[in-house]
């Protein structure tokens, strides 16, 4: 009853896929063009560009962010306080009790 009982894996009766054949296909080289006109290179990094309206935008997102996390901690910093003066009144009040008898 203690023991546990665990499980035997079944054995495959045969092959989980058909093996199929792939024929080779002949690779035939295409033709190449060349361009006349040189070809600038490209910079791995290219330059952030900020106008004065995207700048405002970022800046009123930020903004926005920073008010809805200080509004989340304060309130949950809130509700902190008004569960330990709930505790501590609980406190006193059955303290009093406990005192008269």
């Amino acid at each position: 009853m203690f023991r546990p009982k665990i499980p035997t894996m079944p054995q495959p009766t045969g092959p989980a896929f058909q093996a199929t054949h792939v024929e080779p296909t002949a690779n035939t080289p295409g033709v190449q063009t060349l361009s006349s006109a040189p070809v600038a290179p490209v910079s791995p990094r290219t330059a952030v560009r900020f106008t004065p309206g995207s700048a405002l935008a970022l800046a009123g997102g930020g903004t926005a962010v920073v008010l809805v996390v200080g509004a989340v901690l304060v309130s949950m910093l809130l509700a902190v306080a008004i569960t330990a003066t709930s505790v501590a009144v609980c406190a006193v009040v059955i303290r009093s009790i406990l005192t008269r008898r």
